[in-house]
């Protein structure tokens, strides 16, 4: 970033400022992805951003709850024309089609609407996904405000919101640089039982337990397992979570924050004891240079990481990451590295 557009230097990946700083970076032309409270971004004049709503952030003295902040980033832009586009349950799968053929795709989408179950379930099959960089993460709310108010997107370039619509900004890059997308995973299949499940989806009543047909509420419960701790299994060589979002014992289902596959083997994953110190152990040396990040929510109400660093990172704490596909309870970043 640029000390002379925003009001305190910070790490290449963001920094969280006061409005007044948000609206210098936007004066001087930058082109920025941002996270803030709803309240916050209907603020912003036109520009050239992509913002998403969330009041949770990893900043540059730690993570900070605010709904008087925003969180900005700038994109890079010599490598050509950024271009921001709409998508819904119509036009989802063409992310990646329609992604420069060198460059980076940052995808925003708000929580709980049809295009966040979309993606989820099916991004993985999207044709090109896993050729083109795409990354993202899930627009929320403040958890006081679940059920009352809607994560948003936002386009600067057209002051457009939207509930029900992902925003991606499309980037193009000049030959020379390549965006390397990092996933930053803690957490490690325990040693426990093997799930699987009968059919694909966000919630469960069934599951087999070592082969043996169960109730996956009661199998909790009886078993006394810590639902902080997410699902993790093995795809492909990732280790990729689905956290507990509810447990209703009365009504045997289990709910989760992304969807469950059924050709997919899980374990319960091992406790980590320190969520900051294991982020900033876990991170290599060239995480300094990072130049967009973004981290789960549940990483830092779980982990108690308000005030907490972890490592050189910053970023929104999200309902979601994106690194190609949804993915939860992980940080994800990305280094801008020259051919």
């Amino acid at each position: 970033m640029n000390e002379s557009r925003f009001p305190t230097p910070g790490p290449l990946s963001g920094q969280l400022t006061d409005l007044q700083g948000a609206l210098t970076a936007i004066r001087s032309g930058a082109f920025l992805s941002i996270a803030a409270d709803e309240s916050l971004l209907r603020r912003l004049p036109p520009g050239n951003w992509i913002a998403g709503s969330i009041p949770y952030f990893m900043a540059q003295d730690g993570g900070e709850t605010s709904r008087e902040k925003l969180f900005l980033t700038e994109l890079p832009t010599h490598g050509g024309q950024l271009h921001l586009r709409w998508y819904d349950t119509g036009n989802l799968h063409k992310v990646a089609l329609e992604a420069p053929a060198h460059g980076l795709t940052v995808l925003i989408v708000p929580a709980f609407s049809e295009v966040h179950s979309l993606f989820a379930r099916e991004a993985p099959a999207f044709e090109d996904l896993y050729m083109k960089p795409l990354v993202g993460w899930i627009a929320g709310v403040h958890l006081d405000d679940l059920g009352k108010a809607a994560p948003v997107v936002a386009n600067g370039q057209s002051l457009v919101f939207s509930a029900d619509r992902a925003l991606a900004v499309h980037i193009p890059l000049p030959e020379s640089i390549y965006p390397r997308i990092e996933i930053l995973n803690l957490f490690r299949p325990g040693p426990g039982d093997v799930i699987r499940f009968p059919s694909t989806g966000f919630s469960a009543h069934e599951c087999y337990v070592n082969g043996e047909l169960v109730n996956l509420a009661q199998y909790l419960g009886a078993k006394g397992i810590d639902t902080r701790l997410p699902l993790v299994a093995d795809y492909s060589g990732a280790m990729i979570n689905v956290s507990f979002k509810a447990v209703d014992a009365a009504a045997g289902q289990v709910d989760f924050y992304a969807p469950v596959f059924d050709d997919v083997e899980y374990r319960i994953a091992e406790p980590v004891p320190d969520y900051g110190q294991a982020f900033a152990k876990a991170l290599p040396g060239d995480a300094l240079g990072a130049r967009w990040s973004c981290n789960c929510i549940l990483n830092y109400l779980y982990g108690e990481l308000e005030g907490q660093r972890t490592g050189p990172i910053t970023g929104p704490m999200t309902f979601g990451e994106i690194a190609f596909q949804l993915l939860n309870q992980t940080m994800v970043y990305v280094n801008l590295e020259k051919l």
